[in-house]
């Protein structure tokens, strides 16, 4: 016998830029939106049949509509308006929304913010994913991209060697890495922007002023801050590329390099990643 499994479908890269015209200042959001329904679709794929299939374009006009009432506050509660818009439809299970949203600040002129102008951030894409059935809500949030570097106080050694084992052990390098950290709240209702704001300072903090014997423990020590400072997070999921930074030998030229110049690759890189979370066990 041969079945449908499990599918779903939807629209992708839905680009969103909402400008809130206050009079004391604009605000740009900058989103990248994607929406995927889960339920009754098995008679599109078997029969050609859509008379149920909420159509991607219906997704991505629903995006852009709701970005002008529901993209004033936190992305956290865009997504999930748009998620509990698309359970009206009867044959829909679940609705899940994934936002990304790139930073936008004001430009400074003459130490003021300047009231129309503005300079995209690199400190990192936030992310929030909401997924919603008619029994519940889950939310997730994080950030991507986020580039962070140690230039002391991370070690790697102790490590099994083999014949094809080349890399020296060392007790201080640099350590660079472009961080993806998403972490699950165990609450649909909270104040988001205030709690990622707080859980992201924390990340930061402790990436500054732990000592790194490896990435590997890094992402727990970090991990596990998270969730010992807040107490609305049940999880957390940590992807730590390792990009090298090799020192540049300086001997041919006469010169010595005591850790001051480095050369920087970002192929191959390590991929290190873990999840942390609370235990069940007392």
């Amino acid at each position: 016998m041969i079945e449908l499994g499990r599918n779903r479908y939807g629209k992708a890269a839905i680009h969103v830029v909402r400008v809130a015209r206050d009079p004391g200042g604009h605000r740009v959001r900058d989103a990248i939106v994607a929406v995927a329904l889960e339920g009754d679709f098995t008679a599109a794929h078997t029969d050609g049949d859509n008379s149920l299939v909420v159509t991607t374009d219906t997704m991505k006009n629903t995006a852009y509509a709701f970005a002008r009432d529901h993209l004033d506050g936190s992305i956290e509660a865009y997504g999930r308006a748009l998620a509990e818009h698309f359970l009206e439809f009867e044959q829909v299970d679940r609705a899940t929304v994934n936002v990304r949203e790139h930073l936008w600040r004001p430009i400074e002129v003459g130490g003021q913010p300047a009231r129309d102008a503005f300079l995209r951030g690199g400190e990192g894409i936030r992310i929030a994913t909401v997924a919603a059935t008619r029994a519940e809500t889950t939310v997730e949030a994080g950030v991507e991209d986020l580039v962070a570097m140690k230039t002391t106080r991370s070690a790697f050694s102790g490590f099994p060697r083999d014949r094809y084992t080349t890399l020296p052990e060392t007790e201080d390098r640099l350590m660079a890495t472009r961080i993806t950290a998403i972490w699950r709240y165990g609450s649909p209702d909270l104040d988001f922007d205030a709690t990622f704001g707080a859980v992201r300072q924390t990340l930061l903090e402790v990436f500054a002023d732990h000592d790194s014997p490896s990435v590997q423990t890094s992402i727990w020590i970090m991990a596990r801050a998270i969730l010992e400072r807040h107490e609305a997070v049940e999880e957390v999921r940590m992807v730590l590329p390792n990009l090298h930074h090799w020192l540049v030998d300086l001997t041919p030229f006469g010169m010595t390099n005591q850790g001051e110049v480095y050369v920087s690759t970002t192929e191959p890189h390590g991929l290190i990643e873990a999840t942390v979370r609370r235990s069940d066990s007392a």
